[in-house]
């Protein structure tokens, strides 16, 4: 199978079949054999019911239906799990990705040999305010952090190699940062094309300004994960022998003080140094006890599934 590709909705009755005779248009003009998953992130229209219709008439298209709204990343997730095709596609389902695109992103994979090629909505049709401004703050804070240089991270049309869908697990908010997952996991050929980007042609956006919010502290998370994820004694560790060194260094001080230096003086109870060393002390002992908790939980970690199908067609 050439593609697979990957859709995740939620509440786009008014697209699905639009979309649906568009992909298969481009699909058919280019000779590829495909898949078209469809999964229903917990709507509450009838986007599940033209799913099992589209199903039910069609072998390639295949659906997944969430008992409820899990979160894109989550869908991705569950997409990923039964993509066959040696591509995968992701793109959303209100017709603002552009299905002709998909030609091109299939051939830098297979030819230019692109683990991943992202797409960059260079020119938006959304709202400068409330979209465009936000977005290019944000991807300029992960481009920083991240170190993956590109210029639109949450484009939801991009093309990946079926090896690299199946080395990562896209948990929590997490859809994203899906190119710096595949660099994090070996996969550092990651491209970008300037893709198409529609008005939204029915409804209204899923997503608003928390969005923002919530992929800043996930930059942070991902920041973390990909220096220390594999190894979370090497932080908590080392700021762990810094306070006790610390700690230790005022404890020496205070006892060669009281022994030495001064014996009639005050209590060393009632010196701020005792209380430096303490806190100190204590705090290196909590990051040392953190770290050997993160390395138990990383060896002890098992599927990462945080979602429940409800079911599925085909």
């Amino acid at each position: 199978m050439n593609l697979s590709i990957v859709i995740p909705l939620l509440n786009e009755e008014e697209s699905i079949k639009e979309l649906y005779h568009w992909i298969v248009t481009v699909m058919q003009s280019n000779g590829f054999l495909y898949e078209l998953i469809f999964i229903d992130d917990g709507s509450t229209d009838g986007s599940w019911n033209l799913i099992e219709e589209l199903a039910k008439e069609h072998t390639e298209v295949k659906g997944i239906r969430f008992l409820g709204n899990f979160g894109k990343s989550q869908a991705l997730h569950a997409g990923f799990s039964q993509a066959k095709g040696d591509v995968v596609i992701t793109m959303d389902a209100d017709l603002q990705d552009d299905p002709e695109e998909i030609p091109e992103l299939y051939r830098m994979i297979t030819e230019d040999n692109y683990d991943l090629v992202s797409g960059w909505k260079k020119v938006r049709y959304d709202s400068k305010i409330a979209k465009n401004l936000p977005s290019k703050l944000f991807n300029f804070a992960a481009r920083k952090t991240s170190g993956v240089q590109l210029n639109d991270f949450n484009c939801g049309l991009k093309a990946y190699k079926k090896e690299v869908i199946k080395s990562i697990e896209v948990t929590g908010d997490m859809h994203r940062y899906i190119p710096v997952l595949a660099k994090n996991a070996g996969f550092s050929n990651i491209g970008e094309k300037v893709v198409k980007h529609q008005a939204r042609k029915y409804g209204v956006t899923k997503f608003g300004m928390e969005r923002f919010l919530r992929g800043f502290l996930d930059l942070i998370t991902i920041s973390f994960i990909s220096r220390f994820g594999k190894r979370p004694m090497h932080f908590f560790g080392a700021w762990g022998a810094i306070m006790l060194f610390v700690g230790l260094c005022f404890a020496i001080y205070l006892g060669i003080d009281k022994l030495f230096i001064n014996p009639t003086g005050r209590l060393i109870t009632e010196k701020p140094q005792f209380y430096i060393s303490l806190t100190a002390m204590i705090l290196g002992s909590q990051f040392f006890v953190a770290g050997f908790l993160g390395e138990m939980i990383l060896r002890s970690k098992k599927d990462s599934k945080n979602y429940i199908v409800k079911e599925r067609v085909n």
